[in-house]
């Protein structure tokens, strides 16, 4: 199973427990959630003065953020505001706290897990490791590098960025006196841990300092408001889109309906591969292969399908690539006689020699 829905949750109301596994001895922690599957989690950790680890590696991507005191990492010491992206499989160096530290990790894939090395493993990406000072080394930038966007008022700082999946980690800020009227959804799952400040929801009420989520995908949330502003780490496990709309009432399998209904107007092409049926996915099959998919609901928009815009595009059953790999010759021929008079640039070369027509079959 996916971690469980937690929002709101103030950590600060709960107390530490012991670690007992290898590597974690003298330290403590506070589980904000977990995957109960896999082991995957999001810990507040606390390492006690003269906390000491040697190098080695986890077999999860690992993500640091350091509250308040002083990690020392080798020869690094990480204050405030840093944050670390460890590679499942990378082994990091020798690890310190000689006058403790408060941290927030993030085991992504599986349980927390230490094996003591100086070498990485032989699969290790380790391109993605990042080790940077968000606070001081970093600039804010404006909430629209998420499109749609958010409300003026937000600054982001993109701690890292995954080109495969679109994940991302990032600190993010609420201006005093923020607000934002519409709720929104996402394909994600995302979670958030306040470092500072307050934030309100309208579903889940005030989140203070030490609040956390993790809010699984195509849940409502929003209108938004923070009095005094806030500053936040955020994560997400896929692409970050903003699904807008003012219905508060709507449940997930509603949200997500309409999500596909966004990809059968603007993407058909690709929402009817999604949907293909007949035992494989490939744009080249049968005729009934690529007929039109059924449209998915959309509760904000119920007649959309009959708009003449959407009717052509689902009706289009497939491109005159496709068409030349069906066994239809009458529909191949017809494809061919409509692209001809209408000037429509097709894919063949009609210069050569030996490209002849006949044009009896038309």
């Amino acid at each position: 199973m996916a971690r469980p829905h937690i929002e709101p949750f103030v950590e600060l109301n709960e107390g530490y427990k012991k670690f007992k596994i290898p590597g974690f001895v003298g330290a403590d922690y506070k589980t904000l959630s977990l995957d109960v599957d896999n082991g995957a989690c999001s810990l507040k950790v606390r390492m006690r003065d003269g906390f000491k680890r040697p190098p080695g590696l986890c077999y999860s991507d690992l993500e640091i953020f350091v509250l308040t005191g002083e990690l020392n990492v080798g020869e690094e010491i990480c204050r405030e505001g840093h944050y670390i992206f460890l590679p499942a499989g990378m082994a990091l160096e020798a690890m310190s706290a000689p006058k403790g530290c408060e941290l927030i990790m993030m085991y992504n894939d599986s349980e927390p897990s230490f094996e003591e090395s100086d070498a990485n493993h032989k699969l290790a990406l380790k391109e993605g490791f990042v080790s940077v000072n968000s606070y001081e080394d970093m600039p804010w930038a404006g909430g629209s590098i998420v499109s749609p966007s958010v409300a003026t008022g937000v600054f982001l700082k993109l701690l890292r960025f995954d080109p495969l999946t679109e994940a991302m980690t990032f600190l993010y800020t609420m201006s005093p006196e923020f607000i934002q009227d519409n709720i929104s959804y996402h394909d994600c799952a995302e979670e958030s841990y306040h470092i500072w400040g307050e934030s309100w929801m309208m579903q889940f009420g005030d989140l203070p300092t030490g609040g956390y989520f993790w809010r699984p995908s195509y849940i409502n949330h929003g209108a938004f408001r923070s009095k005094l502003g806030c500053i936040a780490l955020g994560r997400t496990d896929s692409k970050l889109h903003n699904y807008f709309h003012f219905n508060p009432w709507s449940n997930p399998d509603e949200n997500k309906s309409r999500a596909a209904a966004f990809l059968y107007r603007q993407r058909p092409q690709l929402y009817k591969w999604v949907h293909m049926q007949g035992g494989h996915n490939h744009p080249h099959g049968q005729a009934e292969h690529v007929g039109a998919a059924p449209a998915p609901d959309d509760f904000e928009n119920p007649e959309y399908v009959d708009h003449p815009q959407t009717k052509m595009l689902a009706d289009q059953t497939c491109t005159f690539h496709e068409m030349d790999h069906l066994h239809d010759k009458d529909a191949i021929a017809a494809a061919h006689k409509f692209a001809h008079e209408n000037g429509i640039a097709h894919g063949h070369d009609h210069s050569g020699a030996d490209h002849t027509h006949d044009d009896d079959e038309y």
